[in-house]
């Protein structure tokens, strides 16, 4: 039996439009197929940044231009981005695997994720996303819908939505099952649908969960041996884009501690990315490590030759 590996892909990494991500889609399919020949079993986590606010600022136009689109509330835009993200993968993983010979099925499986409706994170949003407005219309939207705008870089003012920390993967057996079937899964794309537990039920709530978060779950969830984020760059640094820039091969828990004290990550881009590591490296009672390196070299960081290993 190969290893277990939870593959998860940055939003950016996808494009800007979906022509651009069917054709980028074809080069991710590479890396995730060598895994696939080695032996291994993939599961495969993705973001969805750019592509839900695309969708949503798309069906927030058409709904204000009174052209008799509903609006479309934030959790139908995360399950669209899910399907069309997921088409896209799995056509180009099943055309790679099929150029190669080999016999494996892959699906999409459309993700929800409990979160906590007392998570302080909805009591601060801080993911933007959508169109830029001035302080009137975002004023004037904000007394209707009761949505939170922040004024975002000088360029006007942004909707900003919770980002809050997974707790539970609802279709957990399922992704097992097809696992175990042999099959390479597509899950928790852009973090998961978030939802809420209430007593008639999950209900889909507005938010954006990050996706290293949740593939950090979804790792420890399926017993992973491995996590795997692919990111823009090669290694994670220290004293990043100064003059005295050092690449990191490896940290054990304690040093990413350390330099996450000293302030090394960025907490929009690499924090997350080391804390979801450190969070699976922790909780993992075999000896399994977390990996951070670029899409473009991730067969070479599987051999050692680059990327970033967090151990405990």
């Amino acid at each position: 039996m190969g290893k277990r590996i939870v593959v998860a892909l940055g939003g950016n990494a996808l494009g800007n439009s979906p022509e651009e991500q069917l054709e980028l889609v074809k080069g991710t399919a590479k890396p995730i197929v060598d895994l696939v020949e080695k032996g291994c079993e993939v599961i495969i986590g993705h973001g969805n940044g750019p592509q839900v606010g695309m969708i949503n600022l798309a069906m927030e136009f058409s709904a204000n231009k009174g052209g008799g689109t509903p609006y479309m509330p934030f959790p139908e835009c995360g399950a669209m981005t899910q399907g069309y993200i997921g088409y896209h993968l799995q056509q180009a993983i099943q055309d790679e695997l099929k150029a190669r010979g080999i016999k494996k099925a892959c699906a999409t499986v459309v993700t929800q994720v409990v979160v906590d409706e007392s998570d302080p994170g909805f009591q601060k949003p801080t993911k933007p996303v959508g169109s830029f407005y001035t302080k009137e219309e975002a004023d004037a939207i904000a007394a209707e819908k009761g949505f939170t705008f922040v004024e975002d870089a000088g360029r006007g003012y942004r909707r900003v939505v919770p980002s809050p920390i997974p707790k539970r993967i609802v279709e957990l057996e399922v992704i097992d099952q097809l696992v175990a079937a042999g099959n390479i899964v597509i899950t928790v794309g852009g973090g998961g649908i978030p939802v809420v537990e209430t007593d008639k039920g999950l209900r889909g709530v507005a938010a954006v969960i990050d996706k290293d978060r949740a593939s950090s779950l979804l790792a420890r969830d399926v017993k992973a041996d491995q996590l795997i984020i692919l990111t823009a760059v090669d290694r994670v640094c220290v004293n990043f884009n100064k003059p005295d820039q050092r690449e990191l091969p490896s940290m054990t828990l304690a040093e990413a501690q350390e330099y996450i004290a000293q302030g090394q990550f960025a907490p929009g881009s690499m924090l997350p990315k080391v804390q979801s590591c450190m969070e699976f490296v922790e909780s993992n009672s075999h000896g399994g490590t977390a990996l951070i390196t670029s899409l473009a070299r991730a067969a070479e960081a599987l051999d050692g030759k680059t990327g970033t290993v967090v151990e405990k």
